[in-house]
C-alpha cells in the first residue's frame, strides 16, 4: 500500500505529537509513524511532569517562557481543566553552593532569593545544618503530560493528521523531489520527512543518507518513595542548586530523582536499583524524611545536542529531511514554542514573532550548527 503526504513526522511523543498538530493546523497533509503500539510510551510517558522557567539554559528558558501560552490556550480551546498546576520550586543551595545561588538569581530575574530560614519555612523536611539559602521560583508548575499530549493528538487528527502506531520506519530516499520511505512494508510518499524521535533521531538520519549530529541519550531515573512522616501536598519542588537531586510530592509518597545522567544507547529505559538507592541517599542527606521503601521506579532517556540546546531545522547536506530533536530535559515544557518554531520554519522560513521577541534565533535552534561535531560525538 502506498501512502502520500506533503509531511511524515516520525516519533508519537510530545515533539512529534505537537509537530504534526502544529503542521496540520496550518493546512498541511500530515502522516505520524511511531514504531511502537502506542504513543508517547518512551520519554514522554516517563517525564517528572514539571514546567520550570529557570531550568537550562537561556535558550530553554525563552521556549519554556513562550511555551506557557501555548499551553493554556489548548486547555482553553479543549475546554479542559488547566494543563498546568501550581507547584513552586525551591533552589537549595548548601554550605558550598552559594556562587551558584547568586549566579542563577542574577540570571533569572523572576527568582525570589530567601535565606535558610525562610526556605525552612516552606518545607521544614529540609535540613538546617545543610541549607545556606534558596531560591524560589513561584509561578512554576506540575504539567499533566499525558492530558497535554493527548490535547494535541486531538488538535492533529481534528485538522486531519493521520497517526499510525506499530509502524518502524526501515529507510528511504530522495525521488523526484521528495521522499520514498519504508514503513513497515509500505510505501510512503512525502515532500518532507521529520526526524522526532527522541534518542532514536540519530539512527533515523543515518538509514535516511544523512549524518548524525551527535545526539546523546542519557538515562535518568525517577523513584516513588514512601514517607515515614505526613508528606505536605503543598510542598514545592525540591532541587539543589548542582542538580544532583529532585524531588517533590507525589499522593501521600514522595517523588525523586538522583538527576542522574548516564549515557545509554536508544532503548526502553530501566531503572538501576543503584541509581534508586542513590537518590533515595542524596534526599535523605538533604532532608529528614528519612526514606527507605520504593513503591515504583522508571527510568527514561533524555537526549541532548551536544550543546544541550534543542535542535529545530532543516538538515544541511540532504533536502527535504527536518530535525526536531535534542529536547533534553525539556522536552515537555518547550514542546508547544519548538513545534511553532518548527512549523513556521518549514512553512514560512522564519520563526513566529513572539520566539523572535524572546530572544530566540534560527540559528540557535539549527541542526547545521552542530556540523563540526557531529563525527566525534557520536558514540559507539
Amino acid at each position: 500500500m502506498r501512502r502520500t503526504a506533503d509531511v511524515v513526522v516520525i516519533g508519537g511523543g510530545i515533539a512529534g505529537i505537537t509537530a504534526a498538530a502544529a503542521l496540520a493546523q496550518r493546512g498541511l497533509g500530515v502522516l505520524l509513524a511511531e514504531q511502537e503500539a502506542q504513543l508517547a510510551q518512551h520519554t514522554t510517558g516517563r517525564s517528572a511532569a514539571s514546567f520550570l522557567e529557570s531550568y537550562g539554559g537561556p535558550v530553554v528558558r525563552a521556549l519554556t517562557r513562550a511555551s506557557r501560552p501555548r499551553i493554556d490556550a489548548l486547555a482553553e480551546r479543549d475546554g479542559v481543566p488547566p494543563l498546568l498546576h501550581p507547584r513552586s520550586l525551591l533552589w537549595v543551595a548548601g554550605p558550598d553552593d552559594v556562587s551558584l545561588l547568586e549566579r542563577m538569581t542574577a540570571e533569572v530575574s523572576h527568582l525570589e532569593r530567601l535565606e535558610a530560614e525562610e526556605a525552612l519555612v516552606l518545607c521544614p523536611v529540609l535540613r538546617a545544618e545543610v541549607t545556606a539559602g534558596a531560591a524560589l521560583e513561584p509561578d512554576a508548575a506540575d504539567i499533566d503530560v499525558l492530558a497535554l499530549h493527548d490535547a494535541e493528538r486531538r488538535r492533529a487528527t481534528e485538522h486531519g493528521a493521520v497517526i499510525r502506531t506499530g509502524v518502524p520506519v526501515a529507510g528511504g530516499q530522495r525521488k523526484g523531489g521528495g521522499w520514498m520511505l519504508d514503513v513497515s512494508g509500505d510505501r510512503w510518499s512525502a515532500g518532507h520527512v521529520v526526524l522526532a524521535a527522541g534518542a532514536w533521531c540519530d539512527e533515523l538520519a543515518q538509514r535516511l543518507g544523512a549524518r548524525p549530529i551527535g545526539l546523546q541519550p542519557l538515562r535518568r531515573t525517577i523513584a516513588i518513595c514512601r514517607s515515614p512522616v505526613p508528606v505536605d501536598p503543598a510542598w514545592p519542588l525540591l532541587s539543589d542548586m548542582p542538580h544532583t537531586w529532585y524531588c517533590k510530592p507525589e499522593g501521600p509518597h514522595l517523588l525523586l530523582s538522583p538527576a542522574d545522567e548516564t549515557p545509554s544507547q536508544p532503548c526502553d529505559a530501566r531503572a538501576e536499583e543503584e541509581d534508586v538507592a542513590l537518590g533515595i541517599e542524596r534526599v535523605n542527606a538533604a532532608t529528614t524524611l528519612g526514606l527507605r521503601s520504593v513503591v515504583t521506579a522508571w527510568a527514561g532517556l533524555r537526549t541532548f545536542a551536544p550543546d544541550r540546546v534543542p535542535v529545530c531545522g532543516p538538515d544541511g547536506d540532504v533536502p527535504g529531511l527536518w530535525w526536531l530533536a535534542g529536547q533534553g530535559g525539556y522536552g515537555i515544557q518547550t514542546a508547544p514554542a519548538m513545534a511553532a518554531a518548527f512549523a513556521g520554519l518549514l512553512t514560512d522560513g522564519h520563526l513566529p514573532a513572539d520566539l523572535v521577541a524572546e530572544g530566540i534565533i534560527t540559528a540557535d535552534l539549527a541542526p547545521t550548527r552542530l556540523a563540526v561535531a557531529a563525527p566525534t560525538a557520536r558514540r559507539s
